[in-house]
Protein backbone atom coordinates (compact mmCIF):
# COMPACT_ATOMS: atom_id res chain seq x y z
CA UNK A 1 0.00 0.00 0.00
CA UNK A 2 1.85 2.55 -1.50
CA UNK A 3 2.27 6.28 0.51
CA UNK A 4 2.29 8.45 -2.59
CA UNK A 5 -0.77 11.03 -2.21
CA UNK A 6 -1.90 9.37 1.14
CA UNK A 7 -3.03 12.29 3.42
CA UNK A 8 -0.50 11.01 6.56
CA UNK A 9 -0.56 13.24 10.15
CA UNK A 10 2.72 12.90 12.11
CA UNK A 11 1.89 13.05 15.67
CA UNK A 12 4.89 14.76 17.56
CA UNK A 13 5.65 16.28 21.03
CA UNK A 14 3.47 14.81 23.92
CA UNK A 15 3.27 15.73 27.62
CA UNK A 16 6.26 13.54 28.48
CA UNK A 17 9.45 13.74 29.56
CA UNK A 18 10.68 12.76 26.18
CA UNK A 19 9.17 15.54 24.49
CA UNK A 20 11.76 17.28 22.73
CA UNK A 21 13.31 13.84 21.44
CA UNK A 22 10.11 13.22 19.90
CA UNK A 23 9.79 16.96 18.29
CA UNK A 24 12.97 15.73 16.71
CA UNK A 25 11.75 12.46 15.40
CA UNK A 26 8.56 14.05 14.13
CA UNK A 27 10.36 16.37 11.82
CA UNK A 28 12.64 13.93 10.25
CA UNK A 29 10.15 11.73 9.54
CA UNK A 30 8.08 14.69 8.23
CA UNK A 31 10.34 15.45 5.91
CA UNK A 32 10.97 11.81 4.74
CA UNK A 33 7.29 10.78 4.16
CA UNK A 34 6.96 14.66 2.57
CA UNK A 35 9.43 13.48 -0.16
CA UNK A 36 8.17 9.97 -0.71
CA UNK A 37 5.25 11.87 -1.99
CA UNK A 38 2.35 11.84 0.86
CA UNK A 39 0.31 15.08 2.06
CA UNK A 40 1.83 15.23 5.26
CA UNK A 41 0.70 17.08 8.48
CA UNK A 42 2.27 17.82 11.43
CA UNK A 43 0.40 17.85 14.81
CA UNK A 44 1.90 18.82 17.96
CA UNK A 45 0.25 16.50 20.50
CA UNK A 46 -0.45 18.20 24.43
CA UNK A 47 -3.12 15.55 25.55
CA UNK A 48 -5.46 13.61 23.65
CA UNK A 49 -7.72 16.39 22.70
CA UNK A 50 -5.88 17.06 19.56
CA UNK A 51 -7.24 17.58 16.16
CA UNK A 52 -7.01 15.44 12.96
CA UNK A 53 -8.07 16.14 9.72
CA UNK A 54 -11.48 14.01 8.37
CA UNK A 55 -9.16 12.52 5.52
CA UNK A 56 -6.41 11.48 7.23
CA UNK A 57 -5.35 7.37 5.91
CA UNK A 58 -2.56 7.08 8.78
CA UNK A 59 -1.55 8.79 12.00
CA UNK A 60 2.45 8.32 12.38
CA UNK A 61 2.99 8.18 15.94
CA UNK A 62 6.22 9.74 16.87
CA UNK A 63 5.60 10.43 20.58
CA UNK A 64 7.96 8.75 22.95
CA UNK A 65 7.38 7.51 26.22
CA UNK A 66 4.12 9.01 28.23
CA UNK A 67 0.92 8.69 25.94
CA UNK A 68 2.31 8.13 22.62
CA UNK A 69 3.98 4.43 24.25
CA UNK A 70 1.82 3.36 26.88
CA UNK A 71 -1.30 2.82 25.08
CA UNK A 72 -3.65 5.96 25.90
CA UNK A 73 -2.71 7.23 21.98
CA UNK A 74 -3.73 4.19 20.77
CA UNK A 75 -6.88 4.04 22.68
CA UNK A 76 -7.89 7.42 21.69
CA UNK A 77 -7.31 6.72 17.50
CA UNK A 78 -9.01 3.13 18.00
CA UNK A 79 -11.95 5.19 19.44
CA UNK A 80 -11.97 7.66 16.60
CA UNK A 81 -11.62 4.46 13.91
CA UNK A 82 -8.00 6.12 12.66
CA UNK A 83 -5.50 4.21 11.26
CA UNK A 84 -1.48 4.24 12.88
CA UNK A 85 1.54 2.91 12.79
CA UNK A 86 3.15 0.07 15.34
CA UNK A 87 1.73 -1.25 18.17
CA UNK A 88 -1.86 -1.46 19.59
CA UNK A 89 -2.73 -0.43 22.46
CA UNK A 90 -2.71 -3.45 24.78
CA UNK A 91 1.06 -4.12 23.35
CA UNK A 92 1.65 -0.91 23.95
CA UNK A 93 0.84 -0.75 27.40
CA UNK A 94 2.19 -4.21 27.76
CA UNK A 95 5.66 -3.45 26.42
CA UNK A 96 5.80 0.54 28.34
CA UNK A 97 5.19 -1.32 31.95
CA UNK A 98 8.32 -2.40 33.26
CA UNK A 99 6.48 -5.01 35.58
CA UNK A 100 4.31 -6.71 33.39
CA UNK A 101 6.46 -7.21 30.25
CA UNK A 102 9.34 -8.65 32.92
CA UNK A 103 6.60 -11.30 33.63
CA UNK A 104 6.07 -11.92 30.09
CA UNK A 105 9.75 -12.41 30.00
CA UNK A 106 10.06 -14.73 32.97
CA UNK A 107 6.97 -16.57 32.10
CA UNK A 108 7.70 -17.23 28.11
CA UNK A 109 11.51 -18.12 28.64
CA UNK A 110 12.51 -14.53 27.36
CA UNK A 111 16.30 -14.41 29.07
CA UNK A 112 16.44 -11.37 30.91
CA UNK A 113 17.84 -10.32 34.37
CA UNK A 114 16.90 -11.33 37.72
CA UNK A 115 14.63 -8.43 39.39
CA UNK A 116 12.71 -7.32 42.20
CA UNK A 117 10.17 -4.40 42.61
CA UNK A 118 9.87 -1.51 45.42
CA UNK A 119 8.26 1.49 46.28
CA UNK A 120 10.24 4.20 45.21
CA UNK A 121 10.77 6.15 48.12
CA UNK A 122 13.71 6.94 50.41
CA UNK A 123 14.53 4.07 53.11
CA UNK A 124 13.07 1.19 51.35
CA UNK A 125 16.46 -1.44 50.59
CA UNK A 126 16.70 -3.79 47.75
CA UNK A 127 17.42 -8.10 48.61
CA UNK A 128 19.25 -8.09 45.28
CA UNK A 129 23.04 -8.09 45.99
CA UNK A 130 25.10 -4.78 44.52
CA UNK A 131 25.51 -3.64 42.00
CA UNK A 132 22.53 -3.27 40.46
CA UNK A 133 20.28 -1.03 38.47
CA UNK A 134 17.28 1.51 39.76
CA UNK A 135 14.76 2.58 37.51
CA UNK A 136 11.25 3.90 37.13
CA UNK A 137 8.95 1.03 35.70
CA UNK A 138 7.16 3.29 33.58
CA UNK A 139 9.55 5.53 31.78
CA UNK A 140 11.80 5.09 28.55
CA UNK A 141 15.28 6.62 26.92
CA UNK A 142 16.78 5.86 30.70
CA UNK A 143 15.17 8.53 32.18
CA UNK A 144 15.34 8.51 36.12
CA UNK A 145 18.02 5.54 35.75
CA UNK A 146 20.79 4.69 38.33
CA UNK A 147 23.45 2.15 38.59
CA UNK A 148 23.65 1.44 42.10
CA UNK A 149 27.32 0.37 43.07
CA UNK A 150 27.07 1.37 46.84
CA UNK A 151 24.08 1.03 49.69
CA UNK A 152 24.58 4.79 50.49
CA UNK A 153 23.38 5.48 46.90
CA UNK A 154 20.15 3.93 46.81
CA UNK A 155 18.20 6.51 48.85
CA UNK A 156 19.09 9.27 46.11
CA UNK A 157 18.39 7.03 43.56
CA UNK A 158 15.06 6.48 45.19
CA UNK A 159 14.24 9.93 45.44
CA UNK A 160 14.20 10.53 41.69
CA UNK A 161 12.58 7.23 41.05
CA UNK A 162 9.57 8.77 42.74
CA UNK A 163 9.89 11.92 40.54
CA UNK A 164 8.50 9.22 37.70
CA UNK A 165 6.71 6.46 39.74
CA UNK A 166 5.38 4.92 43.12
CA UNK A 167 7.56 1.68 42.33
CA UNK A 168 11.23 1.28 41.16
CA UNK A 169 12.29 -1.39 39.12
CA UNK A 170 15.67 -2.97 40.49
CA UNK A 171 17.35 -5.24 38.26
CA UNK A 172 20.64 -7.20 38.47
CA UNK A 173 23.67 -5.18 36.96
CA UNK A 174 25.63 -7.26 34.39
CA UNK A 175 28.04 -5.66 32.80
CA UNK A 176 29.00 -6.17 28.94
CA UNK A 177 28.25 -4.84 25.66
CA UNK A 178 25.14 -2.68 25.31
CA UNK A 179 23.18 -3.88 22.09
CA UNK A 180 19.84 -3.61 20.15
CA UNK A 181 18.07 -5.14 17.79
CA UNK A 182 15.03 -3.61 15.72
CA UNK A 183 12.59 -5.70 14.88
CA UNK A 184 10.69 -4.66 11.13
CA UNK A 185 7.70 -7.38 10.07
CA UNK A 186 8.84 -10.41 12.10
CA UNK A 187 12.68 -9.65 10.52
CA UNK A 188 15.80 -8.80 13.28
CA UNK A 189 17.75 -5.75 11.79
CA UNK A 190 21.55 -6.05 12.15
CA UNK A 191 22.64 -5.72 15.85
CA UNK A 192 23.92 -2.20 16.95
CA UNK A 193 26.70 -2.19 19.64
CA UNK A 194 26.17 0.92 21.55
CA UNK A 195 29.56 2.42 23.89
CA UNK A 196 28.87 5.55 25.70
CA UNK A 197 31.78 7.19 26.56
CA UNK A 198 30.20 8.34 30.07
CA UNK A 199 29.35 5.41 32.31
CA UNK A 200 26.38 4.28 30.82
CA UNK A 201 23.82 5.15 28.19
CA UNK A 202 21.31 7.93 29.76
CA UNK A 203 19.96 10.53 28.06
CA UNK A 204 22.98 12.86 27.24
CA UNK A 205 24.76 9.55 26.50
CA UNK A 206 21.66 9.57 23.56
CA UNK A 207 21.04 13.16 22.87
CA UNK A 208 24.01 15.33 22.89
CA UNK A 209 22.01 18.08 21.31
CA UNK A 210 19.79 18.10 24.24
CA UNK A 211 22.27 19.32 27.29
CA UNK A 212 25.52 18.90 26.36
CA UNK A 213 26.89 15.24 27.12
CA UNK A 214 29.26 13.43 25.90
CA UNK A 215 27.61 11.25 23.70
CA UNK A 216 27.86 7.84 22.12
CA UNK A 217 30.00 5.87 19.71
CA UNK A 218 27.84 3.01 17.60
CA UNK A 219 28.75 0.18 15.52
CA UNK A 220 26.59 -1.42 13.51
CA UNK A 221 26.86 -4.17 12.34
CA UNK A 222 28.40 -5.11 16.07
CA UNK A 223 31.26 -6.76 16.22
CA UNK A 224 30.60 -10.19 17.20
CA UNK A 225 30.45 -13.71 15.42
CA UNK A 226 28.20 -15.21 13.81
CA UNK A 227 26.63 -17.52 16.12
CA UNK A 228 26.81 -14.55 18.93
CA UNK A 229 24.79 -12.19 16.21
CA UNK A 230 22.43 -15.12 16.12
CA UNK A 231 21.69 -15.82 19.68
CA UNK A 232 21.59 -11.61 20.16
CA UNK A 233 18.55 -11.69 17.52
CA UNK A 234 17.17 -14.44 18.75
CA UNK A 235 16.74 -12.88 22.11
CA UNK A 236 15.30 -9.62 20.24
CA UNK A 237 12.77 -11.41 18.09
CA UNK A 238 11.38 -13.31 21.23
CA UNK A 239 11.19 -10.39 23.27
CA UNK A 240 8.95 -8.86 20.77
CA UNK A 241 6.53 -11.73 19.98
CA UNK A 242 6.26 -12.23 23.35
CA UNK A 243 4.63 -8.90 23.99
CA UNK A 244 2.90 -9.50 20.54
CA UNK A 245 3.87 -6.38 19.54
CA UNK A 246 2.64 -5.20 16.16
CA UNK A 247 4.48 -4.14 12.89
CA UNK A 248 7.78 -3.24 14.88
CA UNK A 249 10.11 -2.04 17.42
CA UNK A 250 13.91 -1.96 19.26
CA UNK A 251 14.55 -4.34 21.76
CA UNK A 252 17.68 -3.67 24.22
CA UNK A 253 20.07 -6.76 25.19
CA UNK A 254 23.00 -6.95 27.27
CA UNK A 255 25.41 -9.15 26.32
CA UNK A 256 27.50 -10.64 29.66
CA UNK A 257 30.84 -11.43 29.50
CA UNK A 258 29.76 -15.09 29.13
CA UNK A 259 27.87 -14.32 25.61
CA UNK A 260 24.23 -14.69 27.57
CA UNK A 261 22.51 -12.14 26.02
CA UNK A 262 19.69 -10.73 28.74
CA UNK A 263 16.75 -8.85 26.83
CA UNK A 264 15.96 -5.31 29.10
CA UNK A 265 13.28 -3.55 27.78
CA UNK A 266 11.21 -3.71 24.14
CA UNK A 267 11.03 -0.26 22.90
CA UNK A 268 7.75 -0.02 21.06
CA UNK A 269 8.39 3.84 19.78
CA UNK A 270 12.05 3.97 18.83
CA UNK A 271 13.67 7.46 18.44
CA UNK A 272 13.98 8.77 14.62
CA UNK A 273 16.28 11.19 15.39
CA UNK A 274 19.72 11.64 13.52
CA UNK A 275 21.45 9.95 16.35
CA UNK A 276 18.75 7.41 16.47
CA UNK A 277 19.56 3.46 16.23
CA UNK A 278 16.76 1.98 14.01
CA UNK A 279 17.67 4.17 11.23
CA UNK A 280 21.71 2.69 11.79
CA UNK A 281 20.03 -0.63 11.48
CA UNK A 282 17.83 -0.03 8.41
CA UNK A 283 21.11 1.63 6.77
CA UNK A 284 22.95 -1.47 7.32
CA UNK A 285 20.04 -3.82 6.18
CA UNK A 286 20.01 -1.91 2.82
CA UNK A 287 17.40 0.48 3.34
CA UNK A 288 17.63 4.70 3.39
CA UNK A 289 15.74 6.55 6.21
CA UNK A 290 13.09 7.13 3.83
CA UNK A 291 13.00 3.85 2.83
CA UNK A 292 12.43 2.72 6.84
CA UNK A 293 9.65 5.37 7.40
CA UNK A 294 7.76 4.43 3.81
CA UNK A 295 8.04 0.99 5.26
CA UNK A 296 6.71 1.60 8.73
CA UNK A 297 3.70 3.71 7.27
CA UNK A 298 2.93 1.04 4.38
CA UNK A 299 3.16 -2.07 6.86
CA UNK A 300 0.91 -0.21 9.43
CA UNK A 301 -2.08 0.71 6.75
CA UNK A 302 -2.15 -2.81 5.78
CA UNK A 303 -2.03 -4.42 8.71
CA UNK A 304 -4.77 -1.47 10.13
CA UNK A 305 -6.89 -2.25 7.35
CA UNK A 306 -7.21 -6.00 7.99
Amino acid sequence: MPIDKKTIAVLMGGPGSEREVSLRSGQSVLRALSEGGARVIEVDVKDEDFDLPDDVDLAFNMIHGTFGEDGSLQKVLNARKIPYTGAGASSSELAFDKGLSKKRFVELGVPTPVFEFIAAKPGELPSLPLPYVIKPTREGSSVGVHIVREQGQVDQALEDVSQYDLFALVEEFIPGKELTVGVINGEALPVVNIQPRSEFYDMQSKYPWLGGGDGSDYICPADLDDDTTRRVQEAALAAHKSLAVEIYSRVDVILSGEGVPYVLEVNTIPGMTETSLLPKAAMAAGYDFQCLCERIAELSMAFRKR
